[in-house]
């Protein structure tokens, strides 16, 4: 998953406006209008989609599109646009109680990431000295239920690396994502250039990849995509060669 962020302020700054990523080897394109890095702050759903309607007018690419947004209107307004895309939803429908219903009702797919707060609060809201997997564990239990309730069949996990957890919490997610794979959902893993990485985003892809991650969302799609080499090259030959 590439990522394309329509913003002034991303915290990764060669992700802006890197439309580059539309003739990468990315399989899925992630395009988000609105910050999420520590101490955003919060943009209108108007300026959200003055930002994102001109790129979905001209959108014409054969990859799966997904929109990171955690406004139901704004997926009115893309499905409007671009007709079915995956739902990027940081708040898993916590920020926007139409988002679920909207999400189910059009049939769409989803993509559910565990966070606390905002961008302005969620440093705050760690906690490290709680059982993070026993944390998403509860959280996906629930999460499966509501969406259940709303008609939503066809949905990602995503921990929320980065996101009101501690960097030693991000590294322990990675080490026991097997215990997140039970519930059979497709597992992404967003590492790019998170500041728990300290600049070696790759090997937090390769751990990713070992753990059973289906998604790797990325800002680098070259450098994913020779990591995703090495994992599978680790298995030429054997019974457990990876898809």
């Amino acid at each position: 998953m590439g990522i394309i962020n329509l913003t002034p302020d991303s915290f990764w700054a060669p992700s802006r406006y890197n439309m580059a990523i539309l003739n990468s080897r990315a399989d899925i394109i992630d395009v988000g209008a609105v910050s999420n890095r520590p101490g955003a702050a919060d943009v209108s759903v108007e300026e959200e989609w003055r930002r994102l309607e001109p790129f979905l007018r001209a959108w014409d690419n054969p990859r799966r599109l997904s929109i990171d947004t955690t406004s139901s209107e704004i997926v009115r307004r893309a499905y409007d646009c671009v007709g079915p895309f995956l739902v990027n939803d940081i708040s898993a429908g916590e920020d926007d109680p139409e988002m679920l219903p909207t999400v189910g009702r059009l049939g769409l797919g989803y993509v559910a990431m565990h966070k606390r707060g905002n961008p302005r609060t969620m440093d705050s809201l760690c906690e490290p000295d709680c059982d993070i997997i026993e944390v998403l564990n509860e959280y996906v239990a629930e999460f499966s239920r509501k969406a259940g309730d709303c008609g939503i069949r066809d949905w990602i996990l995503d921990p929320g690396l980065g996101f009101a957890k501690t960097a030693e919490q991000n590294v322990e997610i990675l080490r026991r994502l097997p215990e997140l794979n039970k519930y059979g959902r497709p597992l992404l893993i967003g590492a790019a250039d998170k500041r728990f990485t300290c600049g070696d985003t790759e090997k937090y892809h390769l751990m990713a990849l070992r753990g059973g991650a289906d998604i790797l969302r990325v800002h680098d799609v070259d450098a994913a995509y020779r990591t995703y080499t090495q994992y599978k090259d680790e298995y030429a030959g054997g019974e457990d060669d990876p898809e």
